[in-house]
Formats: C-alpha cells, structure tokens, sequence
C-alpha cells in the first residue's frame, strides 16, 4: 500500500494532469495554429484516436521520468530539468522535422512549464520527500 500511494499515485496523477493540460492546449487553445500550419504544408493534422493513445503514453512516460528526477532534485530543479528534457527535446525534433509552427511557442513556452511545475509538485508532495 505505501509503493502505491507514494509512487504509483504520484506517477498517475501527474499523468492524468499533463494529459489534461495537453490536450486543453494543443485541442483547445492552439488547434488552430496546428490545423493551418499543417494545411499549408499539405498535410492533415494528426488526431485520430491512435494519435490521442500516443500521447497518453508519451504523459505516463514523462510522468515517470518527472518522478525519477524528482529523487535526485529539488522541485525547481526538477520542474526545469522536467521541462527541458520533456518538451525543449520534443521541439527540437519537431522543429527539425519542419512540422513546428514556431508562433505557437509564445504560448505553449509558459503552458509547459506550467505543466512541467504541477506535474513535479503533484509527484514531489504525494511522495512526502523530506528534504522538499
């Protein structure tokens, strides 16, 4: 009962968080950005429900890399680092693949770190660190 509620709650509530804040921004709040930015490429903005299956994985799996940071840091040093790892990556990769509208980054720049903060004080607070 105490692996569970002091890792395996932590991990599934920072995931449903950043689903959560995923899926608000990017089908929400910047779906337009995304749907024109593909048109103009020719290409059709993915969201078929395989693709909404993907990033909830993709949440789970930042969510556990956020728990594993989080032994070794502080909860800024965790948000932060979280948040490089996590999306500083990601733009990078997308960016490179030509498929990032770049405009979108003045507001999902904050959004993120936002997410990334929530999702490191949900795991840091549920797994009573001491040192936090």
């Amino acid at each position: 009962m105490n692996f569970f509620k002091k890792t395996i709650l932590p991990i599934l509530l920072a995931t449903i968080w950043i689903s959560v804040s995923e899926f608000v921004r990017n089908s929400f709040l910047l779906h337009d950005y995304w749907i024109n930015h593909y048109t103009k490429l020719g290409l059709t903005f993915p969201e078929e429900p395989i693709n909404g299956a993907v990033w909830g994985i993709w949440s789970l799996c930042f969510a556990i890399g956020i728990f594993i940071i989080s032994r070794k840091f502080s909860l800024m040093q965790t948000t932060f680092l979280s948040w490089f790892v996590g999306f500083v990556f990601m733009w990078l990769v997308v960016g490179n693949m030509g498929v990032l509208p770049f405009g979108i980054l003045y507001f999902a720049i904050p959004l993120s770190v936002l997410e990334a903060f929530l999702a490191s004080f949900i795991i840091v607070k549920l797994a009573n660190r001491k040192d936090q």
